[in-house]
């Protein structure tokens, strides 16, 4: 039974093969260890297996060295005991090393004895605490050299040198890896443990140095400086990596000698440069550390290997392409003449600031990364932690373009490390702070992964393993988020891999950045006399006015106003694109000013895509919008996904009526429901076309929809008024009939609502009670409809009833029966060609469109007599109802070729062959000339010429709406002539604001042949 339990331990502990381990613990050298008193122990162990067999072996070295006792004593200890297992369960190339190297164990392990002298408060995370200072000096000691000489001398030269470095440089990672395997959370000590393998880096360069000029004759009078780049230079380097370096030489004055003429020095820093190289990676008797990769030199590989300051300087200055001073930001004296070092920053570092100014930087750099990814193998592209989509460059890539386009102006983003840059942008309001969180955590949570799959066996990779037994190896070493399988590892850096690409693509391809990227750092700034400038030269006709709105919106150090401080610059162009920049302006800043620190309204605008961009196109564009979305903000939103700005269907607004409806008591507020509905739709309507997303057709319809809702809510909320007034039950189904326009659904932003208001009593009720009850309701349904408040009213019409203004309002179906076929006159009928059920009862719609469709699609067409009348009304029509003082070509709507000509032909056909003809039972005026085309009735030129002109009048007035703002017909009927309200009908229809002339030019054709057809197929000349 005892052994069962043992066995049952050691399974417990995470042992794969408990038997295996069962008698490996029997070996005599683990026996003399107690190794049996630690098995609990073992569950912490990334692979308790593994750490088994690596204790027998080095067990045995130790006793065959004569370190027994050390290993005995620091395994004795907690602290070594538990760095020692971790490290020989996590990496076997590490445990190779302590293996063979058991004169390193106290070295290594010393520091984590429970008694240590080291204060618990030094250490951050579990991490020791490193520098670059501190990591130059152990590995020069190690070699011979004196850490206060410029230019220090390795004792130790060749390859003992070589050799003593490279154990001093694994010792130091054996301590820095074991640290981090025992760390009490992992994610916190990642960054540190990036700028500790950066600064140990630095130490080996340092003594690779060092033993160079030991074999270098004339060295003594060369200063080299040793650059780091990429990770190294931001100190966040893997444990294994490539070292991007970069190597600056001067001359040195020794004893008041001439210094080295250039050529020499640089050939004798060429030599130390290449002997650096072979010190690092050559084989040698300890085996090599890295490559030290020099490609990142101006001119790359083609380039000398080492160059003067000033050489440095001069390439930068004339030919260093964008994506080079994108990598100039990790830039960071790491080795030897650290004087010179600084100085090569203080030289290049500005430049770095300057990049994103260059023409298609942020074009260019988004392309690098997609070439990036494109070259990434498809047998790889699902275990990339680096190079593929949602891996660590998209992290990086993000950070820095972000960095190098606001860091021109906000010296705050000017750092190196990743996490720090981010920070700099969470604080300076350049990424949402739950963006930043989001993507801190996921940096860190993949790097720490890349450090675990890269300790396993100390070599360069990249991609996550598929292998099981390494997947629970890595799994076991996270101690984060929740991982302890290879399942768990596996969904966590599948999901972490979605968000990264998520926000990469998010932030990464703001069209913000490119737009921020082609300002002049003076603009970006808004410095007032460049700001004074910049506004009058694109088009503000205030620009003090304008400079005053942007202080107001940028003053202050909240983190509103430091996004504003972002978006303005690179806003103020997008305004002046509009024809009215300067009221864009102002109505921005009344939005702005209005929706206070929201937080969505400003992360919206600088996340949402082009949100931005078409909230300016807008507001600078549409005086009407511009008044109504500040009263409607959530509207903003909209802007981010087109989706969101198409109309939405009857279906839609129905749904969410009658939700609106079942939170609301009173008539009032049920009918301010609907007028609340039509309000935001007309808005959507008005910003989708203003915008070009949405055609004038359908923004029509969406507009006639938004009415029909209106008129729903106010027929449901006056049945409510009216029975309660009277005392009743409802004794009628009502209904409600669009006529004119809105029964075409071809409403245009400012147009009455025509209606007709039918009701049908129900059996067994009194007539005139019934009748009583339905004008009432009819009265109360105005009333509602144009009730000040909030929101905006409906006027209605109720002119086209049968006797016009003298008759009832309401009417019974029977009622409406007995009219029509007695006294319905010409017009009349013609008037019903356009009556369409918007509200009210179904069945009752149903009958009322039965009872109609005689009338108006007559079997037998129009009479002679009929037809003539109908030409001798639109004749009056012409000469009675034209405006004073407006040119008939000039009138949208009585003009010659206008609206009313175009709707007057189409009805004038549907009259004559829509009794016969099927297609032409239609409400709609495009619809009534396209099937009279494809009916043959009209040619398919015919039928375009007028649609077109019709069409074109249509947009003009619903652009001198939306431009002005005004619905007086006097204002809206008439083809603008004043120059800023062209501009503004040009700019709304989608043509450049300096080609405003051509809008006038265009409609006046487009009337002029549309004429031409009336006068043929309507007048019969």
């Amino acid at each position: 039974m005892r052994e069962i339990s043992h066995t049952r331990q050691l399974r417990h502990a995470g042992f794969i093969d408990p038997g295996r381990a069962e008698n490996l613990l029997a070996e005599p050298v683990l026996h003399k260890l107690d190794i049996t008193r630690y098995i609990e122990e073992f569950s912490a162990v990334s692979d308790p297996d593994q750490c088994l067999l690596a204790l027998i072996r080095l067990g045995e070295n130790c006793a065959d060295q004569g370190r027994y006792d050390v290993l005995h004593d620091l395994i004795s200890d907690l602290g070594p005991r538990s760095a020692l297992f971790a490290l020989l369960g996590m990496s076997s190339a590490l445990g190779d090393f302590l293996i063979s190297h058991t004169g390193q164990l106290d070295a290594v392990l010393s520091s984590f004895r429970t008694d240590s002298n080291t204060e618990a408060s030094e250490e951050r995370f579990g991490i020791p605490p490193v520098s670059l200072a501190s990591e130059r000096e152990v590995a020069l000691r190690a070699v011979g050299g004196d850490p206060a000489s410029i230019t220090p001398v390795a004792r130790l030269s060749g390859a003992a040198g070589v050799n003593a470095m490279r154990v001093t440089y694994l010792t130091r990672v054996c301590t820095l890896a074991a640290a981090d395997l025992t760390s009490t959370d992992v994610l916190g000590a990642m960054p540190l443990v990036g700028a500790a393998m950066s600064d140990i880096v630095g130490g080996a360069l340092d003594a690779a140095l060092a033993v160079a000029r030991a074999e270098v004759p004339g060295s003594e009078r060369v200063g080299l400086t040793v650059i780091a780049m990429g990770k190294t230079g931001a100190r966040e380097l893997n444990y294994i990596s490539d070292v991007d370096v970069v190597y600056v030489a001067r001359s040195l004055e020794i004893d008041g000698e001439e210094p080295l003429p250039e050529a020499e020095m640089l050939a004798i820093a060429t030599k130390l440069a290449a002997a650096i190289g072979k010190a690092v990676s050559a084989p040698a008797g300890e085996p090599g550390l890295w490559i030290l990769d020099a490609a990142l030199r101006p001119e790359g590989k083609d380039g000398p290997l080492v160059r003067t300051l000033e050489s440095h300087v001069a390439y930068y200055e004339r030919w260093a392409k964008g994506w080079e001073f994108q990598a100039l930001l990790k830039a960071r004296p790491i080795a030897g003449d650290l004087e010179l070092g600084a100085a090569y920053l203080e030289a290049l570092w500005p430049l770095v600031w300057t990049a994103a100014g260059r023409e298609n930087f942020v074009e260019d750099s988004r392309a690098m990364r997609r070439r990036v990814e494109d070259h990434v193998p498809a047998r790889e592209e699902n275990r990339q932690l680096k190079l593929g989509k949602g891996g660590l460059r998209d992290v990086e890539f993000t950070v820095q373009l972000l960095q190098l386009v606001h860091g021109r102006a906000d010296q705050t983003l000017r750092v190196r490390s990743t996490l720090e840059a981010l920070a700099a942008l969470r604080d300076g309001g350049y990424v949402a702070r739950n963006d930043a969180l989001a993507l801190d955590h996921d940096y860190r949570l993949l790097r720490t992964l890349e450090h675990r799959i890269q300790l396993q066996r100390l070599r360069r990779s990249h991609l996550v393993p598929t292998n099981t037994t390494e997947l629970r190896r890595i799994a076991r070493s996270m101690h984060t988020d929740g991982i302890t399988t290879e399942a768990e590892l596996e969904e966590v850096w599948q999901s972490t891999r979605r968000q990264v690409r998520g926000l990469h693509q998010e932030i990464y391809y703001r069209p913000l950045l490119p737009e921020a990227a082609r300002l002049s750092a003076d603009d970006i700034s808004l410095n007032f006399d460049a700001a004074i400038a910049r506004l009058a030269a694109t088009g503000y006709r205030d620009p003090v006015g304008a400079l005053n709105h942007i202080r107001a919106l940028t003053a202050g150090v909240s983190r509103t106003a430091a996004i504003q401080r972002q978006l303005l610059p690179v806003m103020i162009g997008w305004f002046a694109q509009g024809p009215e920049p300067d009221n864009g302006l102002l109505t921005f800043r009344v939005l702005s000013e209005k929706m206070g620190r929201t937080s969505w309204y400003m992360r919206t605008l600088r996340d949402g895509g082009a949100a931005a961009e078409r909230l300016c196109t807008i507001l600078s564009s549409s005086r009407y919008l511009a008044d109504q979305i500040p009263s409607l903000p959530e509207s903003v939103n909209w802007l981010v996904e087109t989706g969101d700005l198409l109309p939405l269907t009857r279906e839609q607004l129905d749904l969410e009526l009658d939700s609106l409806i079942g939170r609301r008591n009173g008539a009032s507020e049920i009918a301010a429901a609907g007028r609340y509905l039509r309000r935001r739709e007309m808005l959507r309507a008005g910003m989708g076309q203003t915008l070009r997303i949405v055609n004038s057709v359908d923004s029509r319809a969406a507009v006639s929809h938004a009415a029909d809702i209106a008129l729903d809510a106010a027929l449901q909320a006056a049945t409510l008024a009216a029975c309660q007034k009277l005392e009743t039950e409802p004794l009628s189904r009502y209904l409600i009939v669009a006529m004119g326009r809105l029964g075409g659904e071809e409403m245009g932003y400012a147009s009455d609502a025509d209606i007709l208001f039918v009701h049908d009593p129900l059996p067994d009720v009194d007539p005139e009670a019934a009748q009583r009850l339905a004008l009432e309701i009819a009265a109360q349904v105005k009333a509602l409809l144009q009730e000040l408040g909030p929101q905006p009213p409906l006027p209605v019409d109720f002119d086209l009833r049968p006797e016009g203004r003298q008759g009832m309002l309401t009417r019974t179906l029977a009622s409406y029966a007995e009219y029509y076929e007695r006294w319905a006159q010409t017009w009349e009928r013609q008037s019903l060609l356009r009556a369409r059920p918007c509200a009210g009862d179904a069945d009752l719609a149903a009958s009322f469109v039965a009872l109609i469709d005689p009338y108006r699609y007559p079997a037998d067409g129009l009479s002679d007599s009929e037809a003539l009348e109908i030409l001798r009304i639109k004749a009056r029509v012409e000469t009675e109802r034209m405006p004073r003082g407006v040119s008939p070509h000039h009138h949208l709507k009585l003009g010659r070729g206008g609206l009313s000509d175009v709707e007057w032909t189409a009805q004038l056909i549907q009259l004559k062959h829509a009794g016969k003809c099927a297609k032409l039972r239609t409400t709609s005026t495009l619809g009534a000339l396209d099937a009279a085309a494809s009916a043959g009735i009209i040619s398919e030129a015919d039928a375009e010429q007028l649609a077109t002109a019709w069409n074109l009048a249509s947009e003009i007035r619903d652009a001198n709406f939306l431009g002005t703002g005004r619905s007086s017909s006097s204002k809206i009927d008439v083809l603008p002539h004043n120059l800023l309200d062209l501009a503004v009908v040009s700019s709304l229809l989608g043509h450049d604001v300096s080609s405003r002339h051509d809008i006038e030019e265009e409609y006046l054709r487009a009337s002029r042949r549309s004429r031409a057809v009336v006068e043929r197929v309507f007048y019969g000349k």
